[in-house]
């Protein structure tokens, strides 16, 4: 395990908690008692810096930047199958929140050039990594000798030892009017008053750790976790480690079609639109998805 990819993790105790909520979304229902095994995470997401140390080690290339072979999406346009990625535009003024015309698929966007061709990571190299799809999290995780987090491993990380609260720091969105995460304030997408400084990702720990010592786990990317999403949650949750979606040992590619579940919101989450930002929140992504928004963060289960 390479020396940076171990630095930097947390410690959580084994134990139970309660998982999901009954006041928000109907995917987070019902509210169920969860055990988990002590384990190590990250206390942060990966960032640029800790990918590209990865890269360089290995040569790999994610699957942004790799050839779209036409046969894997026989209706899409073909201008559109080039290596890319999907960006976040803000739109000028106000549209319909459910047409998602606030996302551009972007010819060689990646996660060296977030926003595209003439972006780089100049500045951002505390950033958290984005245009990741889930196998790349996974390269990476194995690499570093670690493994995704479950779904239940990261939210009671998450929840940093409060039992039962909507965010990773109490039950208050601003307490005594503080910004807590780096999320959208203003009205999504079309206004950003930046009430924590950012438009876009910030650097990892520029907002409170929460009771675990864990660093943005509300809000500055979505983190791909290793289940599978389903909208009903099991009332009843082991705590063995999942299955990944599809044979994945010495880089064999996973099941891209498959959905997992991410956690953690991003800093396009906005009550107005998104409330996702909270520990109990979960939002299905396929796994072939890439967007300047996810990321991951890696853990290593205690023997």
């Amino acid at each position: 395990m390479p020396d940076a990819a171990i630095a930097d993790m947390v410690a959580v105790p084994g134990g139970t908690f309660r998982m999901g909520s009954e006041s928000f979304y109907p995917e987070e229902r019902p509210v169920r008692r969860v055990a988990v095994e002590a384990f190590r995470i990250d206390a942060h997401p990966v960032t640029n810096e800790q990918f590209a140390e990865f890269v360089d080690a290995t040569g790999y290339v994610t699957l942004a930047e790799r050839p779209v072979d036409a046969a894997d999406y026989p209706d899409a346009d073909p201008a559109l199958l080039v290596p890319g990625s999907a960006v976040f535009r803000e739109p000028p003024g106000r549209v319909d929140l459910r047409s998602g015309v606030w996302w551009a698929y972007v010819p060689g966007a990646s996660w060296r050039r977030p926003e595209g061709p003439g972006s780089d990571l100049a500045g951002r190299e505390r950033h958290p990594v984005v245009h990741v799809a889930y196998e790349d999290a996974l390269a990476y995780a194995q690499w570093a000798g670690k493994a995704l987090p479950t779904e239940a491993e990261w939210e009671c990380a998450a929840r940093g030892g409060l039992d039962g609260a909507t965010y990773a720091w109490g039950d208050e969105r601003r307490p005594g009017g503080r910004t807590m995460a780096n999320t959208w304030e203003g009205e999504f997408p079309w206004q950003n008053l930046r009430g924590g400084g950012f438009a876009r990702t910030s650097p990892v720990g520029s907002f409170p750790p929460n009771g675990y010592g864990l660093l943005d786990v509300a809000g500055n990317v979505w983190e791909w976790t290793a289940d599978r999403y389903d909208a009903r949650p099991p009332a009843h949750s082991c705590c063995g480690a999942p299955q990944p979606p599809a044979a994945c040992h010495g880089g064999e590619a996973v099941d891209r079609t498959a959905v997992m579940v991410v956690k953690g919101g991003s800093h396009l989450c906005a009550p107005n639109y998104c409330l996702r930002y909270r520990t109990a929140a979960r939002q299905g992504e396929q796994a072939d998805t890439s967007t300047s928004h996810i990321g991951f963060r890696c853990v290593v289960r205690d023997a």
